[in-house]
């Protein structure tokens, strides 16, 4: 079998729709704000899809998403296959051992372990006070760059996503931002959201505005979603603990790396 470039999104929807909870970042980019960024590789097998990995194209660097679902063979075929057809520089999201298929042909940068969590017990937001958590758009641009600056340097933020509304912060008595809560992925078509950049002022933490203000997204994001998911470092205990108060339950692990073709590659 050798890869292809699937254009179908119904295809593509249903191969990603047996597990969305793991998938919830690649069935957002299937919305129309995010498509035009996105390459699909494929493995088929007598017309059904059996392996998927989405380039997304909208950052810089671009991002890989190789996420297995029960199908490890089959993803390691894929990427060992697809190589030819990657950007020389690719920051990626691997299940477990995937990274195999690029050791011989890429320096690989290791960014650590990462769970993959689920909104499973909304109810739970219902007893966090949210009052204070206000909109964000791109009017807030400019203070957005402020905090993080000072908060998540470096952090993976695409200005664009305040356009879709889905950004929410909480103030300090100095009515600078003080806490922030966004998306990298949202979707209403496909009702499903992936949380991201969320952060609080180094002289903020441990108030619990981190809670307070993904609360606040969360209750904004399910009037049109039904599906809420986030990325978070392995060892960041404290923002694991933040997200379980808001109904958040771990559901996968994957590893982050930067992937560089060797020149000899």
């Amino acid at each position: 079998m050798r890869p292809i470039q699937l254009h179908d999104k119904g295809r593509i929807e249903a191969f990603l729709l047996r597990r969305p909870e793991l998938n919830f970042y690649h069935l957002g980019d299937l919305d129309d704000f995010f498509w035009p960024y996105t390459q699909w590789l494929a493995l088929e097998e007598d017309g059904e899809v059996t392996a998927l990995a989405l380039v997304y194209s909208g950052g810089d660097p671009p991002v890989l998403l190789a996420i297995e679902n029960d199908n490890h063979a089959e993803m390691l075929a894929l990427l060992t296959g697809s190589l030819p057809l990657l950007p020389p520089r690719v920051y990626s999201h691997l299940s477990a051992g995937l990274d195999a298929a690029f050791r011989a042909t890429h320096d690989i940068e290791s960014h650590g372990e990462y769970r993959k969590m689920a909104l499973r017990h909304p109810g739970r937001l219902d007893g966090i006070d949210s009052a204070g958590v206000e909109a964000l758009g791109p009017a807030n641009l400019d203070e957005l760059r402020a905090l993080y600056d000072a908060a998540y340097p470096g952090n993976w933020f695409d200005p664009r996503m305040l356009e879709t509304g889905q950004y929410a912060g909480v103030r300090g008595t100095d009515g600078a931002l003080a806490a922030v809560a966004g998306i990298h992925v949202y979707s209403p078509a496909y009702r499903i959201a992936g949380l991201g950049n969320i952060t609080a002022h180094p002289a903020q933490r441990g108030q619990g505005l981190g809670t307070t203000v993904t609360a606040g997204l969360c209750k904004q994001l399910l009037a049109t979603v039904d599906h809420i998911g986030l990325n978070v470092r392995a060892d960041n205990s404290a923002a694991i603990r933040a997200y379980e108060k808001c109904g958040f339950e771990v559901v996968g692990t994957y590893y982050e790396a930067m992937l560089t073709r060797s020149a000899s590659a």
